[in-house]
């Protein structure tokens, strides 16, 4: 156990930029590494990953593993479990960050089966035991009814995926100095039994559903698909995105891709506002993660108003136009 040192960070690649779950896996790799006294690492794949080095080092990186690929370039589960292995093998870290997305959730599991360590999935707080310099690690359990705490005392690496917009962005220095370190191992394509064929990007219309800073969610509660359409103004007065339950997506009334929940996306806005649902916990589970939550229902017994921060009781009918051009009022100014 005292050969795996350093945190390792697995990069994820968007639009030609480093993610924004990335530069919080930095932010929060850069605090551990520190407690730790020791380096903070990232890989980073794709035929252009080596053009981001720089960025990542700037962001908290000291080492930054390129591994410069077109197989690489779109994700592969036998890739890129492959390529992560083999360094993990190397270099032995003892603790490897993931984001909670889904590349994060696919690779980071089978790359636990690979190398054992163990896996916390999903993690709201780490932090570092003094005594042991075991990772500890926060995740939600029971729907988000309660927290769980995981630690691994002995097995190695350590493993956890991360929740989008838990943790603060590293901040930025310009003038810091790291290390580029090529990935020699080549990939053979005749070995990879998953082959991606087609990519299709999702279109979205307004600001990205996980991450907007203000989401507005609608429910059973709603009624119609003409109904929910009114979720659409308040969201766009606050600059934000619509959401929905699973009820919601399943009548019609939105698409399967704006579903919040424990089957659908985890959001963590900084507002979240609940409007005709009653809050069941697979809904609860997707959006607990936000910094406030109002909610509005008829049903002052909604279990909603359990998690919410503030709450109105009554027919969002009635509450939603006045609070919509108040909004507006206030933004106006």
């Amino acid at each position: 156990m005292d050969n795996y040192k350093g945190v390792l960070v697995f990069g994820e690649i968007g639009d030609g930029k480093l993610t924004p779950i990335t530069i919080e896996l930095l932010g929060v790799g850069r605090k551990l590494a520190d407690d730790l006294g020791e380096e903070l690492s990232i890989l980073l794949v794709g035929s252009k990953a080596g053009a981001l080095a720089q960025e990542a080092i700037a962001c908290g990186a000291d080492n930054v593993y390129i591994a410069e690929d077109s197989l690489l370039d779109a994700y592969n589960s036998d890739a890129y479990t492959q390529t992560a292995a083999n360094l993990c093998k190397k270099v032995l870290p003892s603790i490897m960050l993931f984001g909670h997305t889904d590349l994060g959730c696919d690779l980071s599991p089978r790359l636990n089966g690979r190398l054992g360590g163990g896996l916390s999935m999903e993690c709201m707080t780490l932090s570092i035991d003094s005594a042991t310099k075991a990772l500890i690690a926060t995740r939600p359990v029971f729907g988000g009814n309660a927290h769980a705490t995981m630690m691994s005392k002995s097995a190695r690496p350590q493993m956890a995926t991360v929740r989008a917009k838990v943790f603060a962005p590293a901040e930025r220095a310009d003038g810091r100095q790291g290390k580029v370190i090529p990935v020699e191992d080549k990939l053979d394509a005749s070995a990879l039994k998953v082959k991606v064929v087609e990519k299709i990007k999702e279109q979205v219309e307004g600001v990205k559903l996980e991450d907007a800073e203000v989401v507005v969610s609608g429910g059973r509660g709603m009624g119609s698909a003409q109904e929910f359409t009114k979720l659409r103004e308040l969201a766009n007065v606050l600059g934000g995105a619509v959401g929905a339950t699973r009820v919601a997506c399943d009548e019609g009334w939105a698409a399967a891709t704006l579903q919040v929940g424990q089957s659908g996306k985890v959001v963590s806005p900084k507002l979240y506002i609940a409007i005709g649902l009653s809050g069941a916990m697979a809904h609860i589970a997707g959006c607990l993660g936000s910094k406030y939550i109002v909610a509005i229902n008829k049903d002052k017994e909604a279990n909603i108003f359990n998690v919410a921060h503030f709450g109105i009781v009554g027919d969002w009918k009635e509450i939603l136009p006045p609070l919509t051009a108040k909004f507006k009022e206030l933004l106006s100014k």
